[in-house]
């Protein structure tokens, strides 16, 4: 079977919707072709000044692989544990102070992790 860009589609497994304000998260489990299970996350985002009928959505896509699951839920959890223990906090941290990576620009959202487990 292919999909619209004349690729093989792979089966989805199980899907997750997630709606977090003005985005809409969907975890899939799908498999390759040696039928090992991975899990692609899509951040879709509809994008301002589009008319009703013909809306567009701006999307982006993580593949995530069996081999890369421990690692992945690790520093997620100690990311989600920090930034529950720090909620207080207010001020972000500087390009030099984060862990010698570049947080790159400011623009920060708002995200309510406690919608992403419902």
């Amino acid at each position: 079977m292919y999909n619209s860009e004349n690729q093989p589609q792979r089966d989805i497994h199980y899907s997750k919707k997630i709606r977090a304000g003005k985005r809409t998260y969907y975890f899939d489990v799908k498999s390759t072709r040696n039928s090992d299970l991975y899990l692609t996350i899509t951040e879709s985002k509809r994008m301002p000044g589009e008319s009703e009928e013909n809306p567009i959505f701006e999307k982006h896509k993580l593949f995530l692989y069996k081999e890369d699951f421990e690692k992945f839920a690790n520093g997620l959890t100690d990311v989600l544990q920090y930034i529950k223990q720090n909620t207080s906090k207010t001020e972000p941290l500087k390009d030099n102070e984060s862990n010698g990576e570049s947080q790159g620009g400011t623009n920060y959202t708002d995200v309510n992790f406690d919608d992403l487990g419902k």
